[in-house]
């Protein structure tokens, strides 16, 4: 249930990012960008969320201190991040080749989304490792609750 929610969540942070940049700025169709904002959540949460952020860092961080914890976190983040803006642009920009009648700006409108869905993205994956993979949350592995 808890990846759902994630799912859900991603989506509509998505959509609303691709709504206002697509739809608001670039004038894109409405039907377009919702197409994209599908598309690029289950890629992105299955390549960026499962694949590079849960998978990557030091395995055993959770056996030692805090710091080291929070250090596996942001390299982690970082790597998810990255890989997160990078998949983003080019599903956005490969899509919109494909179903914009008008792709003069797709290089600009495909930048500026994925690097605004990279800044919600840091956010989110702070959310995943508290709430959906609590493997990697050091509270989960020192029975700590309380950070």
């Amino acid at each position: 249930m808890n990846h759902v929610k994630a799912l859900v969540m991603k989506f509509i942070m998505i959509a609303i990012v691709l709504s206002i940049i697509l739809t608001g700025i670039f004038d894109v169709e409405f039907s377009d960008t919702l197409l994209i904002s599908l598309v690029l959540t289950v890629v992105a949460y299955v390549l960026g969320d499962l694949m590079i952020f849960r998978k990557t860092g030091d395995r055993n961080a959770h056996d030692r201190t805090s710091n080291t914890h929070t250090a596996d976190h942001k390299k982690r983040n970082t790597m998810a991040t990255i890989g997160d803006i990078v998949l983003s642009f080019l599903v956005i920009w490969l899509m919109g080749e494909a179903l914009f009648a008008n792709t003069e700006d797709i290089i600009a409108s495909s930048l500026i989304s994925a690097v605004v869905i990279g800044a919600g993205e840091w956010f989110f994956h702070k959310y995943l490792d508290r709430n959906v993979f609590p493997e990697k949350d050091g509270r989960a592995a020192t029975g700590n609750t309380h950070h």
